[in-house]
């Protein structure tokens, strides 16, 4: 049998909605291995040097990429007998390409998605960006409504803020490549307010025995930036590092940007501000269609996030429910 073969199943959404913290749950079971890299983004590009993306910070994630096969499969070489493999790269849901060429290689792979509401995501996502000093936008709002020219000007698809949750289009693609019965589809709050059943059902649509998990590794989170003469003074500087040292090594640009980004996110807020409900409604009007086409497709209801709340991260969530259960 020829071990060097691509993995038997992906974690392939969506960004900012757990996948990096269920990927970190899994990483634990004994039948699995989880790529030692996650992120590989190889079936972004298929075997080409990936995109020359023109967002800030781009051209050092670019470098990051694993696009070579052989590089790619070697991912694996740590894998023991039996084990299944896997690896997690969040814009395979979003990125068309990817889907096709995962089902051209790998049709029988199992796929796992996690549907977070598309407000919630996306404003997640640009906070990550503008509390590492790269979004230049310090609205949510108005950095969306500059998508399109984003994306025309070839910005990379984690700046795609409002278009990576479109999950209903992205999954009536996906769901023509690939039969329903290999796709989970999972929510980003079912992570947290019941991670040992989450988890559960994981582990049963991969065929593995169950592991207990009481909790999930917390997701990605940084202090907020609040707008104002630190980050007007120190955002630019940190991308126009950015663009300077694009042909450094990623890790020599983090290093010696991190005191930069330190800079700016001292003394920042641990509790995010939440969206004001004029601008949730702005932020979720192109998702509503969208949003009756996933419930469509799945069969599931998803009304929850058509109505206004206040947006609840990672932390808050687990901390309601570390609350609720005394």
């Amino acid at each position: 049998m020829d071990l060097r073969r691509p993995p038997d199943f992906f974690l392939i959404g969506a960004p900012k909605a757990g996948t990096s913290a269920l990927h970190s749950a899994l990483a634990g079971h004994p039948g699995l291995f989880l790529s030692p890299v996650k992120e590989p983004k190889y079936y972004m590009c298929g075997d080409s040097p990936p995109p020359a993306y023109k967002g800030p910070g781009d051209a050092h994630s670019n470098q990051e990429w694993i696009w070579q096969r052989e590089r790619y499969l070697a991912l694996f070489d740590g894998a023991q007998a039996g084990q299944l493999r896997g690896e997690s790269t969040p814009f395979y849901l979003y990125h068309r390409d990817a889907r096709r060429r995962i089902a051209a290689d790998r049709p029988d792979a199992k796929l796992i998605a996690v549907l977070r509401d598309p407000v919630d995501r996306a404003y997640s996502n640009w906070m990550h960006l503008w509390m590492d000093g790269l979004e230049p936008c310090a609205d949510i709002v108005e950095a969306i409504a500059r998508e399109p020219r984003r994306v025309d000007a070839g910005w990379a698809p984690f700046w795609h803020y409002s278009r990576l949750g479109m999950y209903g289009r992205q999954l009536a693609d996906l769901y023509g490549h690939f039969p329903r019965e290999q796709i989970l589809l999972l929510r980003y709050r079912e992570l947290v307010e019941a991670p040992d059943a989450t988890l559960g059902r994981v582990c049963s649509f991969l065929g593995v025995p169950q592991v207990d998990a009481r909790q999930i590794p917390a997701d990605n989170s940084r202090p907020f930036v609040r707008d104002g003469v630190r980050a007007r003074t120190v955002g630019p500087v940190i991308r126009a590092g950015a663009a300077a040292g694009q042909f450094l090594p990623p890790q020599v640009w983090r290093r010696l940007s991190q005191p930069l980004v330190n800079q700016l996110q001292k003394g920042g807020d641990p509790a995010r501000p939440k969206l004001a409900p004029e601008q949730r409604t702005a932020l979720l009007e192109p998702h509503l269609a969208d949003i009756t086409l996933l419930e469509t497709l799945t069969g599931q209801s998803f009304e929850e996030w058509r109505r206004h709340r206040d947006g609840e991260s990672f932390a808050s969530r687990a901390a309601s429910r570390t609350a609720a259960t005394g």
